[in-house]
């Protein structure tokens, strides 16, 4: 099973929640891989793939860099570089998809990030016919750019499976925007906030990221999700 993991802009944690999701799949017995189609900005041994494997020993493929922390399509054109089709991403990421495996790709900035001059991450999962989870940031603004991500999935025929917050303050660092956004993210968007994760984890050592993600994925059901 292909899923998309895409969010309400960049660095919002999209990253550090791929990796947690993993995990939680892992644990219900899926063999998970993440994918990172277009990574953009990173040297080589770098970059959101190898952050995914170094906190939770998943197995991971890319399929192009490019040098500058730009939009692919950006990127891409300032280096003389191509950029993969929306089909040709799905037909890289076929092999990869088996009975008994999840496939989690993580996207580059948000939902209409371009990747190419002519597409984005949404075309891509179309592509794929693959349903989206949204990584959200969870401060204050918060409600305008999940409400947006949504609605726009939705009008392009993409199944939206949850949202998932991307780092959550300590309790006694959380401000009242916070607080409440909590409760009205479910409400403006219709989905299910199904967990976040506290801020920093990216920090951890493989063992305590795993504790931790188990933890803030606690709710979520793969099995139940992708058979339905």
């Amino acid at each position: 099973m292909i899923v998309f993991v895409t969010g309400t802009g960049t660095d919002i944690g999209k990253t550090i929640a791929t990796a947690a999701l993993g995990v939680k799949a892992r644990a219900e017995g899926f063999d998970v891989t993440a994918a990172k189609p277009l990574q953009t900005g990173e040297p080589d041994g770098h970059g959101d793939a190898a952050t995914i494997e170094a906190l939770t020993g998943l197995n991971t493929i890319e399929m192009r860099r490019y040098p500058e922390p730009l939009a692919p399509n950006l990127s891409a054109r300032r280096a003389g570089m191509d950029v993969p089709s929306p089909d040709a991403i799905a037909a890289w990421l076929q092999p990869h998809d088996s009975p008994g495996t999840l496939l989690l790709v993580e996207g580059a900035g948000g939902l209409l990030s371009r990747w190419g001059d002519d597409h984005c991450l949404a075309d891509a999962a179309g592509a794929c016919n693959a349903p989206v989870i949204v990584v959200t940031s969870l401060g204050l603004g918060c409600l305008n750019t999940v409400e947006l991500t949504v609605n726009e999935a939705c009008r392009r025929g993409l199944d939206v499976l949850f949202l998932f917050g991307g780092s959550l303050p300590a309790q006694e660092d959380m401000d009242t925007a916070t607080r409440l956004n909590l409760e009205e993210i479910p409400r403006v968007t219709g989905l299910p906030l199904a967990g976040s994760m506290p801020a920093d984890s990216g920090q951890l050592e493989r063992a305590d990221f795993e504790k931790v993600a188990l933890n803030a994925t606690a709710s979520i059901d793969f099995r139940s999700l992708l058979d339905s």
